[in-house]
């Protein structure tokens, strides 16, 4: 591509590519696709964003495709890898001036450089780490600050790299450059806090700025530039004057207004000193020993004394706390049960906390968490009146603690009680007895201060569980605080609800639970919206909880149900009407078939809900979660759901449907639960077919939600099948679906493939007629790129085609038999494969002779054998391979389906006899009992009828698949022919075929120990 006349068609196509008309624009981006792979291209893309005479939007484009493409074709061995010649050009002109005057282009270079630099940086590209640090020191403001950029986006990137070469380098390339690093940060920051000082604001910001991106660079390098870096007197020199730069700086934003335009900056700057710390202590826990002293001092000085007044802000607060608790609850520090066996390095730093965890500190700490940070704010409490259900969505778990006050608070004290629970333990417990008896409803300090006390007791449940008789605070004290009815105690009967949920799993007397449920079902009809929610929260733990008794609940079932209706009803936000959903089917799951007399509100509300949630895909996830609960409950019943279930299973697992995306595993397993109601835990699992391709972390995060819906889709479809007392059109039709969704070879082919068998099942004839060819061709793709166990789940599914309806399922699914056929005589090595080979053969040579003799009749002609040697090489195989079969169904299966070629006289029949009565008599063993009073045998797979089995009060009911799966049985020749008198008929036909002598030479070919047993199994016959 010629530079000087490409430039100027390349420039137009850019310009093109910034319009907001797609006319315009479509065709713009695609000429720039095809130019992508093109010699020149990004030598004239480097021309047009270094020209600062043109549009900023073309500029910027241009820097966009250039590092996109870096990502594409850097690489050597990348399709249409860029050549080394123009790498080397553009390697030179990225370089060559840092004056780009717009930052987020600057930006944007500085990261491209970055990525060039983590390929090539040093070995092809040794000039650039020199050049940046000449050019940090140009005194010209724009170049230095733009090479400085560059220098930290550089660093970043090399400390990012993690194979043991690159590392090497980093180290080296750390060794080389600290000491320039350092005084440049010291320089920057001298300067800044003279300017401050100064009252010179403009050079102030230039310079705090500079102080940023030098401390940035310097965090890359200390936290990874060094194996040992406490043996480096530079690296701990940064890090112990990190401390008093944190104090100027502290001080410098006492002394300037919150209207100072360095303030924002200032902030992070001293953010940014914690993180230093913070990630050197998680990088380097031994090399931080010497500084956890100091560490301590600091962060507990500044958070839990009067020092901190005045100077800190949260999002300092956070970072310190942050601090204390990974000191706190670093397993490097914490030295074995015996001390001797732990290292030098583990003592020394116990030493140095616990000498600093003194009774006074920890007492101060514990006091200062509960009675100041745990206490509702004004903010909170105006939240509260104003908007109560964004008040109740709080904002716990996963990382959480890392970024809020409220959470790291509560994390911190849970760690440090964890750590001195018999220190803090007493000063816990004062606290509460210091506030035993109502609160006067007018001292709203009073009321906060106990809320924080009971919130404190709440979060250290389990360490109190032996401190507490929680049992008698219950129904002495807390019992009463909830029947306290003003507005202003809100406060507590809240906290102490929640108090409770947090106790229940703890330490709770069954016996107590009738008067709790009297107490939630009075709080659910509480005046404040954020009481009730908070019951209806601790309503889910108590009955999600092991020790949970639906008798004890029934009574109050029916109030309970229809106050969370009317409380769903009520509220308005999205996560709100999902965490009642999650309540009111945690409460179906659990009491399941005793729901049916008052779930008819909720099923009258669900559709309109589901309308009102069309934006809100997230709340139609919960709305499906709800219905597997109801048809669990529900059972064949839910067959009246159907006008309502079945558009949204067909919705739901639609991939032609935008909402599948979010609705797909809820949708799937719906389906399938018409058959079996129970919830079944479906692991996600890429063991089937996997896509692997780069992702952004945007579309990483996309793809994570896709995932997660998806399997929810898959549940639903799942459940209503399960549950299902007969196949409708309209059921029958939904799977239609199915198609797709094997073809998208995710996670959910498991679950895909449940849903076929519950189908299967349910009407195999109907289904089969229908959908047998389509299903047939999808296993056929699905053979050729699939993992070892989802060739074990399409087989399956074959299995049970053939066990239930064993006259037409062969011709059905005749395209795949000859590889399975195949897989047997080749021998296949995964003992799973070859055991569902065995068991697919074995069911058609049982039930299906005559399609196994067209089958065998086929593989010799493809093989180029004799029928009767391709016979005898599968017996012999299955033989030798019987011990691959480890389900005792499969193994009588076997042994049934290789006597049926008895009676014969044909010679490679009697030839492999031997095997086949070894076969035979390892199924007895497996099969068969002995009854200890009448010295016999019985086969104990045999079934004779159907019961209804008697169920426990935990147990939950038979499905209609349970149903469906116990009938078929009773027709199965593995649990109606009994083993131990079909081998003595099959034996007595040979013998009669072959005469008496024949057949004793026949019987002479089995080893005598196994005659024995044979001989000792068939006493009485």
């Amino acid at each position: 591509m010629d530079l000087n006349s490409a430039s100027t068609v390349v420039l137009q196509v850019l310009t093109q590519a910034t319009s907001q008309d797609s006319a315009v624009l479509k065709p713009a981006e695609e000429q720039l696709k095809q130019w992508e792979i093109q010699p020149g291209f990004y030598s004239v893309l480097l021309n047009i964003f270094t020209n600062h005479t043109l549009d900023v939007n073309v500029r910027w484009l241009a820097v966009l495709y250039f590092k996109n493409g870096i990502d594409r074709y850097w690489r050597r061995v990348a399709p249409h890898a860029l050549s080394e010649e123009e790498k080397s050009t553009l390697r030179a002109g990225l370089i060559t001036n840092f004056n780009e005057p717009v930052n987020q282009i600057a930006t944007q270079i500085s990261v491209l450089i970055a990525k060039v630099a983590r390929l090539d940086c040093p070995r092809q590209w040794p000039e650039l780490i020199p050049t940046l640090l000449e050019s940090v020191k140009i005194q010209d403001d724009l170049r230095q600050h733009r090479a400085l950029l560059t220098f930290y986006h550089v660093t970043k990137t090399l400390a990012s790299k993690r194979l043991a070469a690159d590392r090497k380098l980093f180290y080296d390339l750390a060794s080389g450059i600290y000491s320039f690093a350092c005084s440049l940060w010291n320089h920057h920051t001298d300067t800044f806090l003279q300017q401050i000082f100064t009252g010179d604001e403009a050079a102030a910001t230039n310079s705090l700025e500079r102080t940023l991106l030098s401390l940035k660079v310097l965090r890359k390098l200390t936290v990874h530039g060094f194996v040992e870096p406490h043996r480096n007197v530079e690296v701990m020199g940064f890090l112990h004057a990190v401390f008093e730069r944190l104090k100027q700086f502290l001080e410098c934003s006492r002394s300037i207004g919150t209207e100072n335009v360095c303030r924002d900056r200032l902030e992070k700057t001293i953010i940014l000193f914690t993180k230093v710390l913070l990630d050197f202590l998680d990088q380097h826990p031994f090399s931080f020993t010497p500084l956890i002293q100091r560490s301590l001092e600091f962060a507990v000085s500044y958070v839990f004394t009067e020092a901190g007044e005045g100077v800190t802000f949260e999002r300092f607060i956070v970072q310190c706390m942050n601090l204390i608790k990974m000191i706190v609850k670093n397993y490097a520090y914490k030295p074995s049960k015996r001390f001797e066996d732990s290292s030098p390095e583990t003592l020394e730093a116990h030493k140095i906390k616990t000498s600093f965890f003194t009774y006074p500190t920890l007492m101060e700490i514990c006091r200062r968490l509960v009675s100041h940070y745990f206490l509702l704010t004004e903010e909170e409490l105006t939240m509260w009146e104003e908007d109560p259900e964004g008040f109740t969505v709080e904002e716990t778990g996963g990382d959480s603690w890392k970024y809020s006050l409220r959470p790291c608070t509560e994390v911190l004290f849970i760690d440090i009680f964890h750590e001195y629970n018999q220190t803090l333990t007493p000063v816990l417990l004062e606290m509460v007895h210091s506030l035993q008896g109502p609160t006067n409803v007018e001292d709203t300090n009073a009321l906060l201060i106990k809320d924080a006390v009971y919130n404190a007791v709440g979060l250290a449940a389990y360490e109190l569980f032996d401190s507490v008789d929680f049992d008698q605070w219950f129904k002495n004290q807390l019992l009463a605080e909830l029947q306290v009815s003003h507005n202003r105690y809100k406060p507590i009967r809240r906290r102490v609800i929640w108090l409770i949920g947090q106790w229940i799993s703890v330490k709770f007397k069954s016996d107590l639970r009738p008067m709790l449920y009297e107490a939630i079902r009075n709080l659910l009809q509480d005046q404040d919206l954020v009481v009730r929610i908070e019951t209806a929260t601790t309503l889910k733990l108590t009955v999600d909880d092991f020790e949970f008794r639906t008798d004890q609940f029934l009574p109050y079932l029916e109030s309970m149900f229809t106050l969370l209706f009317q409380l769903l009803q009520e509220v308005t936000e999205c996560d709100t009407k999902m965490h009642v959903l999650h309540v009111l089917s945690c409460v179906i799951e659990r009491v399941n078939i005793q729901i049916r007399p008052y779930v008819g509100c909720l099923v009258q509300y669900l559709p309109l809900l589901w309308k009102q949630s069309e934006e809100h895909n997230m709340l139609r996830c919960a709305i499906l979660t709800t219905l597997i609960h109801l048809i669990q409950g529900l059972g064949a019943e839910s067959k009246n759901l159907y006008p309502f279930l079945l558009p949204i299973i067909q919705l739901s697992t639609d991939v032609s449907q935008p909402p599948h995306v979010y609705l797909l595993e809820d949708g799937l397993e719906l389906w399938n639960y018409k058959l079996e109601h129970r919830m079944m835990n479906v692991v996600c699992s890429h063991l089937i077919v996997t896509n692997a391709g780069y992702y952004t972390s945007e579309q990483r995060y996309f793809e994570g939600i896709r995932r997660h819906f998806c399997s929810m889709g898959f549940f639903n479809w799942l459940v209503t099948l399960e549950n299902s007392p007969c196949l409708t059109p309209e059921l029958l039709r939904i799977f239609q679906n199915m198609s797709a969704l094997l073809e998208l070879s995710s996670e959910n082919l498991r679950t895909c493939f449940k849903i076929i068998n519950a189908y299967i099942f349910l009407s195999s004839s109907e289904f089969l007629q229908v959908y047998s060819g389509d299903l047939c061709r999808s296993f056929c793709e699905l053979l050729k790129d699939i993992t070892t166990e989802g060739q074990v789940q399409v087989l399956k599914v074959v299995e049970n085609v053939l066990k239930v309806n064993p006259a037409l399922g062969p011709q059905m699914f005749q395209p795949l038999l000859p590889s399975v056929f195949r897989g047997i005589i080749e021998g296949e090595r995964y003992p799973v494969v070859m055991s569902t080979y065995l068991g697919v053969i074995g069911r058609l040579l049982l039930q299906n002779a005559s399609f196994f003799s067209l089958l065998l009749s086929q593989m010799a002609c493809e093989c180029g054998q004799e029928l009767d040697q391709l016979l005898g090489n599968m017996i012999e195989m299955w033989v030798d391979r019987m011990d691959n079969i480890t389900q005792p169904e499969r193994r009588k299966l076997s042994a049934l389906a290789l006597l049926s070629l008895l009676p014969s006289d044909n010679s490679v029949i009697q030839d492999k006899f031997c095997g086949i009565i070894n076969i035979s008599v390892e199924g007895l063993h497996d099969v068969m009992t002995e009854d200890p009073e009448t010295r016999t045998y019985k086969d104990c797979m045999l079934m004779s009828h159907f019961e209804e089995p008697k169920m426990t009060e935990d147990e939950e009911p038979p499905t209609e698949q349970d149903k469906r799966k116990k009938t078929l049985a009773l027709k199965d020749p593995v649990h109606t022919v009994s083993l131990q008198q079909f081998v003595y008929e099959k034996l007595k036909a040979q013998q009669e075929l072959l005469g008496e002598q024949a057949f004793q030479a026949l019987m002479e070919t089995v080893d005598t120990e196994i005659v024995t047993q044979l001989q000792e199994f068939l006493q009485g016959f």
